[in-house]
């Protein structure tokens, strides 16, 4: 269903590895308010799909057009070690144009909704694997981007925060966002609005 204007368009997507092709003229198409998921094989070429889409590496072949403003999640959480939580929302808030202030609030009310009290003093090489990557998702969404790309954000969370997760994003496309996430779990295929499977169809 066509609920807004493009967020999303890729056309003719193609990478090569040396002599290996890892994607072949892949099309993708997400608009405002849709949620489309990323599946396939490993190696299939669906992390490099993604930061294609996020302007990280540029295609060999093809065009991806974005409208509107980015949030982008790792599959590995980009974090500056050394840094509290709160002094991350701060600087990825501050990459957004936002205050201090109202980036420490943001992340912090973000965080308790992954069910994790981000206030602690505590710097991101001392936290677990799961809450890092609660970290690593909630950077991605500050500052309500317009398209949200997820390379499987939740690595290391239990069953709750996973559940606490999908509600997330289906409420992001409530809001009229665009979200493209990589997942491997079948069972919430058919709550999405697409489904883009990048394993490769045998000859």
């Amino acid at each position: 269903m066509e609920n807004g204007r493009v967020r999303l368009r890729a056309a003719g997507v193609s990478k090569r590895y040396g002599r290996r092709s890892v994607l072949r003229g892949v099309d993708l198409t997400v608009h405002a308010g849709q949620v489309a998921a990323i599946v396939g094989a490993n190696g299939a070429g669906k992390s490099t799909f993604l930061k294609i889409c996020a302007g990280l590496i540029s295609p060999d072949e093809g065009t991806v057009t974005v409208g509107g403003t980015v949030g982008y999640c790792p599959q590995q959480a980009g974090l500056f070690q050394f840094l509290r939580p709160d002094e991350h929302f701060e600087l990825f808030g501050a990459g957004r144009g936002a205050g201090r202030t109202a980036s420490r609030r943001a992340g912090r009310r973000m965080a308790r909704q992954l069910s994790w009290d981000a206030s602690a003093p505590t710097t991101a090489r001392h936290l677990s694997g799961g809450t890092q990557q609660k970290l690593n998702l909630v950077l991605s969404a500050l500052g309500d981007p317009d398209l949200i790309l997820l390379d499987e954000p939740y690595q290391g969370f239990d069953r709750g925060s996973y559940t606490d997760f999908w509600e997330w994003v289906f409420r992001w496309r409530a809001e009229g966002r665009a979200v493209v996430v990589v997942t491997h779990m079948l069972n919430v295929l058919d709550r999405v609005d697409t489904v883009l499977d990048l394993t490769p169809v045998a000859v």
